[in-house]
């Protein structure tokens, strides 16, 4: 995998925006995010839509931030620092979503224009543990609105049976999720595999409404995987960011992605974090 840029000392590098939820353990949510921007060598900007209470064994609450506040973020963040690309999580609420959506449209961010901002939605509709982080009356919300802003979705197995109804068990399922995604409106679909066991790779299916594209690579072997899709989903905005047509980004965000998981590492008594630290042993 070729490594995306670092930027010389002094210069300003590449900026991208996550809108997301925090992580009180700082394992996924804005915290995994804003770690592997910062190791992609991009300066990381963030709007905060909502505080979890959570640890490696579970979220025990979470707080919604007003939407205004949310869009706000956004706005202020785009009209002076500028960001090459853009990613969503954690929205936990149609308001949320919705005041997203809109201010997204209003700074050029999504959309299928060839000048606006490329969006990454990563629809985080409950943590790993199962604990939910989306009111479920906001899925359509997710449907209707933020998909067809979206340049690339990045649903898991879980978050794709929600949104499409379409239960993930080999290649042909993942094959009808992923055009049952794209029907929804993004330019762009990624069904993962990750969640499927049966095999020692793990192939991800990106879809563009006309031809599927296979991501293969080895499993890795760990249970500490906690904030894996959050880092896919960061890394493919950081690649997309620099240009990279959405093909070559998802291509490295999964390489990204999996060496993460290989360098993860214990921590409390539940899931530790996938960890893009290993880039530092390689500078």
């Amino acid at each position: 995998m070729e490594l995306l840029p670092l930027t010389p000392n002094g210069k300003t590098p590449v900026r991208v925006l996550t809108i997301a939820g925090t992580d009180s353990g700082g394992g996924a949510g804005i915290q995994a995010d804003s770690r592997t921007m910062a190791l992609c060598g991009v300066h990381a900007c963030v709007a905060v839509a909502a505080v979890t209470v959570q640890n490696t064994v579970g979220v025990s609450g979470f707080h919604e931030i007003p939407p205004h506040i949310v869009a706000d973020q956004v706005r202020t963040v785009v009209s002076d620092i500028g960001v090459g690309a853009a990613k969503t999580g954690m929205l936990a609420s149609t308001a949320i979503i919705e005041a997203v959506a809109g201010v997204c449209r209003e700074v050029g961010i999504g959309g299928d224009g060839d000048g606006d901002i490329p969006l990454v939605v990563d629809p985080v509709a409950a943590s790993m543990h199962g604990d939910p982080l989306l009111h479920a009356e906001a899925l359509d919300a997710v449907r209707n609105t933020l998909f067809p802003l979206a340049t690339v979705v990045t649903p898991n197995l879980d978050e794709v049976r929600l949104l499409t109804g379409v239960e993930v068990v080999d290649d042909r399922s993942a094959r009808r999720a992923a055009e049952a995604l794209h029907a929804l409106g993004p330019r762009w679909a990624i069904v993962k595999g990750g969640h499927l066991r049966s095999s020692a790779y793990s192939t991800d299916l990106l879809f563009d409404g006309e031809n599927f594209h296979e991501l293969t690579a080895e499993r890795i072997a760990t249970g500490n995987d906690h904030g894996g899709g959050d880092t896919l989903a960061a890394a493919l905005a950081c690649a997309l960011a620099h240009g990279y047509p959405v093909p070559d980004a998802a291509a490295f965000a999964k390489e990204w992605t999996r060496r993460c998981l290989a360098a993860a590492y214990d921590l409390g008594a539940g899931h530790g974090p996938v960890s893009p630290l290993w880039r530092l042993h390689e500078a």
